[in-house]
């Protein structure tokens, strides 16, 4: 009976941390539409609370564009914009601010619930407030890197701050599903191989690297710099990555892309042999069924990345194909990760 009531108890938490996991994919996205579609810097305060809700009249909307028409992206590339138009890219902006509101909201409220049951075990206690910690740093992280475009001389944020951005919400994620796998997935269900359980490390941390150059790729807008494939505007290796040397790595359009589709390469080889490998493990019914799965969508997302860069100047297939190859980087992480916990050294 105390087993059973243990069970619930966990089962309860774990749900809640999985719709966690739910809405920090769709905050994600939203966050890529709104850089897709050039809406970053249309709200230029950082008011948490204050600021979840938008402009109610016309002199609160005519108050907050011009504000925007301060900064440079406006003066420099959107001169043009009527106010019609600053209500769109406002409206992604702001809603990217208020589905993070509202993760908050649903993080807060079963949490109080959850404490006056009694519902939460001694250990979950610290891994609960370092979820708590890394939600709020995220918000931070987030303003600045807004700031970083809010001035007169840039047109968007800093690409390395927008990276930050992005790898720690994906360590949001990545953090709250393990905490709900550690509470879900059984003993059982682990498999041991040791030699299996490194590559899976190094692979994961592949991934890791990759998402950030991807982080790259969007905020230097990279895919528009060589819309073609398999060649790199008609070089295997694009001549002007020499000219500046390690900078280029981080600040060049086209080596950032060059190392974004090199790495492609390299994960979606690695992944084969990683399948061919995770075959022959016997044991884990979970390990069994889910093991296929990193293949399957390595392949979707290189078909999805090929299709970004090839349709990079069609703002409308860039927005969709950007989003599906976001979201699909994001599953990937995730059972990358479902893998890791499942395979064990002993």
């Amino acid at each position: 009976m105390f087993e059973n009531t243990v069970a619930k108890k966990s089962n309860a938490v774990a749900i809640w941390l999985l719709i966690g996991v739910g809405m920090i994919i769709i905050q994600v996205l939203l966050g890529g539409i709104t850089r897709l579609t050039g809406s970053g810097l249309s709200i230029t305060e950082w008011k948490p609370i204050l600021g979840a809700i938008p402009p109610l009249n016309e002199a609160a909307w005519l108050k907050a564009f011009e504000q925007y028409k301060q900064i440079g992206q406006f003066k420099h590339l959107n001169f043009e914009f009527t106010l019609s138009d600053f209500k769109f890219i406002y409206f992604w902006e702001w809603f990217h601010r208020e589905w993070a509101r509202l993760i908050a909201l649903v993080f807060l409220i079963p949490f109080i619930y959850f404490i006056a049951k009694k519902m939460f075990r001694k250990e979950m206690i610290n891994p609960l407030v370092i979820l708590f910690l890394l939600g709020a740093a995220q918000g931070l992280i987030g303003w600045i890197m807004v700031a970083s475009g809010l001035n007169d001389e840039n047109l968007y944020v800093n690409h390395i701050r927008l990276a930050i951005h992005f790898i720690s919400a994906l360590g949001l994620l990545v953090y709250t599903y393990w905490f709900a796998m550690l509470l879900l997935v059984p003993s059982t269900q682990h498999v041991v191989a040791p030699s299996l359980k490194k590559f899976t490390v190094v692979l994961l941390l592949l991934i890791v690297v990759q998402l950030v150059f991807g982080a790259f790729m969007a905020g230097l807008k990279a895919a528009n710099f060589a819309t073609t494939w398999p060649l790199i505007n008609g070089e295997w290796i694009p001549s002007s990555m020499a000219n500046d040397g390690l900078s280029d790595f981080t600040h060049d359009p086209l080596a950032v892309h060059f190392i974004h589709r090199t790495l492609a390469y390299i994960i979606t080889a690695l992944i084969i042999v990683w399948h061919l490998r995770a075959k022959k493990i016997a044991g884990g019914s979970m390990f069994a069924k889910l093991r296929s799965l990193p293949l399957l969508m390595v392949v979707l997302q290189v078909i999805l990345g090929i299709l970004t860069v090839l349709f990079a100047n069609s703002k409308t297939a860039l927005l969709w194909l950007g989003v599906a190859h976001q979201f699909t980087g994001m599953m990937f992480l995730l059972m990358m990760m479902t893998m890791v916990y499942l395979v064990r050294k002993k």
